[in-house]
């Protein structure tokens, strides 16, 4: 993306530029203002001025290119990927018919991201693909880097879209295991380049994403190798977000070698950077992952003083799907210690929530609980009456940085051990059931606050070859857009100042583009002799229209389940289950006799 303010230095000796400036004053000022702003944060008001630059327009094709480049750039920041789709295809068209290859094949990246964000991943590759050709072609190191990057990116997101029915990581169909070892082949050929550029901010950025990819194949101590080059690069450029994030990818990757102490360490280093960064949703999720950990290490009592404070964060934060997985995770550490009756109060809480947020599998996990809770107390519980505790956190001596509750056990319970509260009762495979994401990877997400991270693409030093049909050629609608673009021209250029009319998506005119008397003639020429030329490189459009017939059906799938703020990954859920199905059955307890004996474990 070129800078709107490195256009206005243009040397003195250029008049031909400073007539230009001179009557662009006014889109210039408004564009540059756009500039500023987006480059604090403030995105919508850097639209608006974007915006009101187009309004105005301008005649120089470079500055509208740049305009258009920062105002698709800065809807994606602002999660319209419709319009950021709008503008990246007017830089992507305008660039390639004014014979710019450089912007070319940043538009062509550009274009990439935002489709990758849409799901849009054929379509996305293909526009990787002519970034990474055009950067090849110019040896540009840096481009070919990039390049690398997003078809890493592409692919890794690819990977991710199709592998929510609740598989671990490891254990995902052929399909999602081939996108994500191209992801991570795409990776090591970007970091190739940014090492010998010398470039450990990149580095640092590929060792992340390398890190997570290996993490969804299973190949975790390659996952805490490259996590560990991220977390080193992380401190020797002081970013504590980068730190935070290695610890935390840390810790899930011990967590599926079966290190569950190491694990907590890296948690618990999580934790002091959250509360560092202030961050409280990330806080909260870090107590999760601690009381889960906890409750893999059977530490009860650890797992309880984690889970309410993570309760009370979500509570805080009005985070109704987390307050319902601290919820559940609370009844299950109560029922191991005996406090039944605890148990019973937030496995009540469980259903309330769930039924309230229409969370249909942990309505059913909820039901079954308060089941087996009933049997266990021997009591015909209702399920809207539980007056044992009315607000247990309330009533307990909590200190949110260390302190354990102090909660009273009851004498009859205290014999009887863990029940199978857990949700591994209904299909694992459910995407109702199951989180969205990589365990507690705010990667993904593709948020606002690591969109450095992601933004990417990465690819094999020799070409990437994509397969097309060998059906007829469909409709040429891209580049089409180009040779409407200079109709559009053409029509405008005999009146004096009169800029072309907004196009659609797809193509049509260059909105923002205005044309004189003194310099349509000599636009529209170039324009002309550019759009004019069939180059090899129009099997890029090509292949961008084919993408898009076949796309939807076999990548789109069902979305993740709904996952509130203070809720990681839920890896753990499967992990905890698999823990503890061994000893499930041995630890089941029976419903009391008639004759009013005392309920004890099953001794089969």
């Amino acid at each position: 993306m070129d800078s709107i303010g490195s256009l206005v230095s243009i040397d003195d000796e250029d008049q031909s530029y400073h007539v230009r400036y001179r009557m662009d004053a006014s889109c210039l000022e408004l564009a540059l203002e756009g500039e500023r702003l987006c480059k604090v944060g403030d995105y919508h008001a850097g639209v608006s001025f974007f915006e009101t630059a187009i309004q105005v327009g301008t005649e120089d094709l470079q500055v509208l290119s740049a305009i258009y480049s920062q105002l698709g750039n800065a809807y994606f920041h602002l999660h319209d990927y419709a319009k950021a789709l709008e503008f990246h295809h007017h830089d992507l068209t305008l660039t390639r018919t004014i014979g710019d290859q450089m912007g070319e094949a940043k538009s062509s990246g550009n274009l990439g991201n935002t489709l990758k964000v849409l799901g849009r991943f054929d379509e996305a590759v293909v526009c990787c693909q002519r970034h990474l050709d055009i950067a090849m072609d110019l040896n540009d190191k840096v481009g070919q880097a990039r390049a690398l990057y997003n078809f890493g990116n592409v692919y890794h997101a690819k990977g991710k879209s199709i592998c929510w029915s609740g598989a671990e990581p490891g254990e995902f169909p052929e399909e999602v295991t081939t996108a994500l070892r191209k992801a991570a082949e795409y990776y090591q050929a970007n970091l190739s380049i940014v090492k010998e550029l010398g470039d450990p901010a990149a580095q640092g950025r590929t060792y992340g994403n390398l890190g997570n990819t290996h993490y969804l194949l299973g190949n975790f101590q390659n996952a805490v190798a490259s996590h560990e080059q991220r977390l080193q690069i992380a401190k020797e450029f002081g970013d504590r977000s980068a730190e935070r994030r290695a610890y935390c990818n840390l810790g899930n990757a011990y967590i599926f070698l079966g290190e569950f102490e190491v694990a907590a360490e890296h948690y618990k280093r999580t934790l002091q950077l959250a509360r560092q960064l202030k961050d409280r949703a990330v806080e909260a999720q870090a107590c999760y992952s601690l009381g889960n950990t906890y409750t893999l290490l059977q530490d009860y009592e650890r797992a309880i003083d984690y889970h309410l404070k993570h309760l009370i964060i979500a509570q805080d934060l009005n985070d109704r799907i987390g307050e319902g997985r601290a919820c559940w995770s609370l009844g299950n550490a109560h029922t191991a210690l005996g406090n039944h009756d605890q148990a019973m109060h937030f496995a009540e809480k469980h259903l309330e929530i769930s039924k309230e947020t229409g969370d249909r599998s942990g309505e059913l996990t909820a039901r079954m609980n308060v089941s087996d809770l009933q049997m266990v107390l021997g009591l015909s519980y209702s399920t809207n009456n539980s007056t044992l505790f009315e607000n247990p956190i309330k009533d307990m001596d909590l200190n949110l940085h260390g302190a354990r509750p102090r909660m009273g056990r009851r004498n009859s319970m205290e014999n009887l051990e863990l029940m199978k509260l857990t949700p591994d009762k209904i299909n694992r495979a459910s995407p109702d059931m199951l989180g969205d994401e990589g365990f507690f990877d705010l990667l993904s997400r593709f948020q606002s606050n690591r969109m450095d991270d992601q933004r990417c693409s990465i690819q094999e030093k020799s070409r990437l070859s994509v397969s097309t049909s060998s059906s007829d050629s469909p409709p040429r609608a891209m580049r089409k857009s180009v040779s409407e673009a200079v109709a559009g021209l053409g029509s405008g250029s005999g009146a004096q100042g009169r800029r072309l009319e907004e196009g659609g998506g797809a193509g049509g005119s260059l909105p923002g583009l205005r044309l004189n008397r003194h310099s349509s003639q000599a636009v529209l020429s170039h324009l002309m002799a550019n759009a004019g030329n069939t180059e090899p490189d129009d099997d890029f459009f090509d292949m961008l229209v084919k993408c898009q017939g076949s796309r939807l059906d076999d990548q789109r799938c069902a979305p993740p389940p709904a996952r509130g703020p203070t809720v990681p990954d839920e890896d753990f859920f499967s992990l905890i289950t698999r823990s503890q199905a061994k000893r499930m059955d041995e630890q089941r307890v029976t419903l009391p006799s008639a004759a009013g004996s005392a309920a004890r474990p099953c001794s089969n």
